[in-house]
């Protein structure tokens, strides 16, 4: 996020954009319904109507996959009625001819075919949010989970850069994290193509100081591999085997029953986590893991916040700090790694290493901890990015085509599968699941579709339906509700039998590698 929590509540107007915060960001989500009610307009665009489209000024439901072509119809009808904040784009943007270009083929009316919003309300949502100054953009999964996702998030990007909203309180764009802690698993370096604080692996410069800091002499010069092709490559022997820190693959990626012949092809799995999942049982290793209340540590969330973690009990048996289990096995493969705590693996090496983390000293994380950059120890933090430049000088406006998602309704699979979170539950239930509460609250998958296809297929709400893919199958009851689109099936891949990745589609943004789980081609029956 280039922006904080805490400016959603005194935002002017809010623009969210594939995200139902409601269930799946409930607190951030109260801060908006705070800003709702002291009179910030707020505008919706979402397939389905969400429970945060009821309190907007305007839903617009926008067609699965169509979120390119909506954003560049906005951006026509602001440059041609010359409602673009031109100061701005002239001192602080550079490609603004290239994206007129583009955006200027996606005029409303065509934007409005490919979209399904009509032109008028296409104009006028453009108007309003010139309209205001600054206007706050959220976005979460409903833009980044398509082939296209990259295209999309350089969309809301330039969006707000041609309305001039980046880089003040109150604006920006602001992406809400899927997972705990999503973020500072990337800050640290959990990616293939970056060191911890994001130094490239392809820089000479960075791999440098890395190598003399990790006392090795010749780190990778080039980015590594994703999650697609790790898999791929257990399935043909390239890989042979695999270490799975706190996921649960086998239920979270894409066309399950492929994933789990990949991982039955390991000659070796290790997992790494606090409870047994649907992946542990291709593990021929377990590492039982402490769980956050029971590790001293950090947690870094959306916001950039690095927030404190304190040991409230003890692990129970064999369970082990995850750095402490790192760092065994770094031993015993004869490298002796000297941090030996949480603050030492802070102080010592993430704040002499990564620049935007070099004032975060352990001492200093307490209370409302500190948003990075932090340069120096001096220095409080910064809330909002990009207030005077952007990090590489000017904001670089980037033209992009839309394209639609890889699988499109046919005869033979007429509707759209999309999937998503529930209020009550999180991800895998790994967690969740184990709380009798929130059983009792939701106990069962659903296929939620609008009353038109229902009426159609002769289906009644609470009657189980058979929902089929070119990958797979499940049996599930049907939710019919008027806040699904005529054409759609809205799922979460909460529940193992009833999981929506038994069905979506393992097909992936070239750049970002992120599954196209938002959209692909289903039918519904009676069972």
């Amino acid at each position: 996020m280039t922006n904080s929590f805490a400016e959603f509540a005194k935002a002017k107007m809010i623009f969210v954009i594939g995200s139902n915060m409601t269930e799946a960001h409930p607190v951030a989500a109260s801060f908006v319904k705070q800003a709702v009610l002291a009179g910030a307009p707020l505008f919706v665009a979402d397939p389905r109507r969400t429970a945060l489209a009821d309190m907007a000024e305007q839903h617009i439901p926008i067609r699965v996959g169509s979120d390119v072509a909506f954003l560049n119809g906005l951006m026509s009808v602001l440059i041609t009625e010359d409602l673009y904040d031109k100061a701005y784009v002239e001192s602080r943007c550079n490609g603004f001819e290239e994206l007129r270009t583009k955006v200027l083929e996606y005029p409303p009316e065509r934007a409005a075919e490919i979209s399904g919003v009509s032109a008028e309300t296409i104009r006028t949502v453009a108007r309003r949010l010139a309209s205001v100054k600054p206007v706050m953009l959220m976005y979460t999964l409903g833009i980044t989970e398509h082939t296209c996702g990259v295209n999309n998030v350089l969309s809301c990007a330039n969006l707000q850069m041609l309305l001039g909203n980046v880089g003040f309180e109150c604006g920006g764009v602001n992406p809400l994290r899927g997972q705990n802690n999503v973020q500072g698993a990337c800050d640290m370096g959990a990616l293939p193509n970056v060191f911890p604080g994001y130094q490239r692996v392809d820089n000479a410069e960075a791999r440098a100081k890395f190598e003399k800091a990790w006392g090795v002499t010749s780190l990778p010069d080039k980015p590594g591999i994703m999650i697609p092709q790790m898999l791929e490559g257990l399935a043909s022997g390239k890989i042979k085997a695999f270490y799975i820190f706190g996921e649960n693959l086998a239920n979270t990626e894409p066309d399950i029953r492929h994933v789990e012949h990949c991982l039955e092809s390991a000659e070796f799995i290790v997992c790494h986590d606090i409870f047994p999942t649907e992946t542990t049982r291709f593990a021929h290793v377990i590492f039982p893991a402490a769980a956050w209340s029971e590790n001293d540590g950090t947690f870094t969330n959306s916001e950039r916040r690095i927030s404190r973690v304190r040991t409230a009990s003890p692990p129970p048996g064999e369970a082990k700090p995850n750095w402490w289990i790192f760092r065994e096995i770094a031993r015993r493969m004869g490298h002796m790694w000297p941090s030996k705590s949480a603050r030492e693996i802070w102080d010592n090496e993430v704040s002499v290493l990564a620049p935007s983390m070099a004032g975060v000293k352990y001492n200093r994380i307490r209370g409302n901890g500190l948003q990075w950059p932090v340069p120096h120890e001096e220095h409080p933090g910064t809330p909002t990015l990009h207030k005077h430049r952007f990090t590489s000088g000017l904001g670089k406006l980037v033209p992009v085509e839309w394209t639609p998602p890889a699988e499109v309704p046919d005869s033979k699979y007429p509707l759209v599968l999309s999937t998503g979170r529930r209020l009550y539950h999180y991800h895998t239930r790994t967690q969740t699941g184990r709380a009798a509460g929130l059983n009792d609250l939701l106990s069962e998958e659903t296929a939620d579709i609008s009353p038109l296809d229902a009426a159609e297929l002769g289906i009644g709400h609470g009657e189980m339906i058979r929902v089929a893919s070119r990958r797979g199958e499940v049996k599930v009851k049907a939710n019919v509700s008027d806040r699904i689109p005529k054409g759609v099936v809205w799922m979460a891949f909460h529940f193992r039998e009833a999981c929506a990745n038994w069905l979506t589609n393992p097909v992936f943004d070239p750049v970002s590698q992120t599954a196209e789980y938002k959209a692909c081609a289903v039918r519904i029956e009676k069972t």
